[in-house]
């Protein structure tokens, strides 16, 4: 076998050496069809393969490091270019590796040519441990399917642990892309699935249980509470990834059939077939989930979209009133009204199906009230810890605080317990790096690399610190990136053209950078601005 894999080697001149210079990277040809990337540091150079194993993006017009990361220009992802490994989320596999050498002011690559081209990008991350030593044991067990426990498992195994990995999962699929959701209104699980159980079982040894509600968790026992069977799941670690619950406005009408709210598939399947064309849809909140969502259903030739805001521009409190200026008036643009510094009195049932909303009645600025006729209502006005089951477990009185988020340290264990559970994602309250301050983050990039970190400190027996930045993007007629933590900043400096949406906008606290984010200009150029205001 290893000499038909030789065979199928082959080795190339793809560049003169003099066009690679210290820090650059390049997409090459290889053979026909296949494409590699270059990336040099110092007198090294290296060939991985050219697209993101995310969504496929071309990671020539991403960033790379000075410590050898690129990364994705689309959604953040990174890699290391010496080993082709994972470095960030959401990249879900690794990418492929090829021998670079410089012979006669030349760079050859050695590469098996089925490798380089764009169907075949990513390679599977080199798993030192793939199933369990033993079928019994308690082993690590993690309570919820998402982002989080993916990556987590992926860690676990990527990093040597052998032992039981048992997920407890409320949703009745595998863990999904949970993004595609609001982005594209996806409704087949199986089209946004990670990894199909069946592999998750068979490759990383990992047992899901779906359709599977934890009640409680028992300290003393060291066991987690699961349905009305109160049946006791035995854990030696044990992960708290159960994410968000979206809140719905106390208000009258609330749970009429057709207001609706978005988590998981079922809802985005409720959504896509209550919004069709000719519906008049009114929209609560004005913030990511609810913009994106108006976004994926604007070509369906609908009655009409109506928005409605606390503030006096969408996105202001993340973005800030510029930008939340200009793309109001780009969602304007495509037909959307809005009604900001508003807010919702009552949902009002239709006349002819008293189960069915009829019209919104909002509280305007000037103390009168609009009447919005509405076939549809969506509510995005954010998610709740979905942590209930632990007001119900004793022992964490302490780490639970009002809200429901789960405070950790910087290892991602919950405080005031034995250093053997570790909470993640939405509703983790984490000491933020370099600040110390305690953020509860609902980036879904940010449960990515918190599982990371969290199978890397489980699987090695010592701590891995959380220390990532966090990214996310949200399609808003144009790409718009964001990166960093810009809470409660108190200055904005705009780089660009916001009106055109080609732009990089600072984010600033007390005179020091926070954060940023970008539409259409490349993540480099943002990093360049970045570089020279830090």
């Amino acid at each position: 076998m290893s000499l038909l894999r030789m065979s199928s080697l082959k080795t190339i001149a793809v560049l003169d050496e003099s066009e690679l210079k210290d820090g650059d990277m390049k997409q090459v040809d290889f053979e026909d069809e296949g494409k590699v990337l270059l990336s040099r540091l110092g007198d090294e150079v290296h060939a991985t393969s050219a697209f993101c194993t995310h969504y496929g993006a071309p990671l020539a017009k991403g960033v790379l490091t000075a410590d050898g990361r690129v990364v994705c220009p689309w959604h953040g992802a990174c890699f290391n270019v010496c080993t082709g490994d994972i470095e960030d989320a959401p990249a879900p596999s690794a990418l492929h590796r090829f021998k670079a050498e410089v012979r006669n002011g030349k760079i050859h690559v050695t590469a098996d040519p089925g490798n380089t081209v764009k169907a075949n990008f990513s390679r599977q991350p080199k798993l030192l441990a793939t199933t369990a030593t033993g079928t019994h044991g308690s082993g690590v067990v993690i309570v919820g399917g998402g982002a989080a426990a993916f990556h987590a498992i992926e860690s676990l195994r990527e990093h040597g642990y052998n032992g039981p990995i048992t997920v407890l999962s409320k949703e009745s699929y595998a863990p999904i892309d949970r993004t595609k959701l609001s982005k594209a209104l996806v409704t087949d699980a199986s089209k946004l699935e990670w990894r199909p159980a069946s592999e998750l079982l068979t490759k990383y040894g990992t047992a899901l249980r779906l359709s599977t509600e934890v009640t409680s968790v028992d300290l003393g026992s060291k066991t987690v509470v699961v349905g009305s069977s109160k049946e006791h799941v035995p854990y030696e670690t044990l992960i708290l990834a159960t994410g968000g619950t979206p809140r719905k406005l106390p208000v009258e009408g609330k749970d009429l059939s057709n207001v609706y709210t978005l988590r998981g598939v079922d809802d985005a399947k409720r959504i896509d077939a209550g919004v069709k064309e000719g519906t008049r849809l009114v929209v609560i909140g004005s913030s990511f989930i609810s913009m994106e969502l108006v976004v994926a259903v604007q070509k369906r030739n609908l009655a009409s979209i109506d928005v409605i805001g606390m503030e006096e521009f969408p996105f202001e409190t993340v973005l800030g009133k510029e930008l939340g200026s200009a793309l109001m008036k780009f969602h304007q643009s495509k037909g959307v009204k809005f009604h900001m510094k508003s807010k919702v009195s009552k949902i009002v049932p239709s006349a002819s199906d008293s189960s069915k909303v009829g019209s919104v009645i909002v509280g305007l600025p000037s103390g009168q009230e609009l009447e919005l006729p509405a076939d549809a209502v969506i509510m995005g006005v954010g998610v709740a810890p979905a942590t209930e089951y632990l007001k119900a477990s004793k022992g964490f009185e302490q780490a639970v605080d009002r809200t429901g988020a789960v405070t950790v340290d910087e290892y991602l264990r919950v405080k005031g317990l034995d250093g053997s559970v570790y909470a993640i994602g939405d509703i983790a309250l984490y000491p933020q790096p370099g600040t110390g301050e305690l953020r509860r983050i609902e980036h879904w990039n940010v449960a990515g690399n918190q599982g990371r970190a969290v199978g890397k400190t489980i699987a090695e027996g010592k701590g891995q610190p959380f220390v990532k930045v966090p990214i996310f993007w949200s399609a808003q007629g144009q790409q718009l990136r964001y990166c960093g933590v810009g809470a409660g900043f108190d200055d904005v400096i705009v780089d660009g053209n916001l009106d055109e949406l080609k732009f990089v906008v600072y984010y600033l606290k007390q005179n020091k950078y926070a954060t940023r984010s970008c539409g259409e200009q490349s993540v480099g150029v943002a990093q360049t601005r970045l570089d020279a205001i830090a």
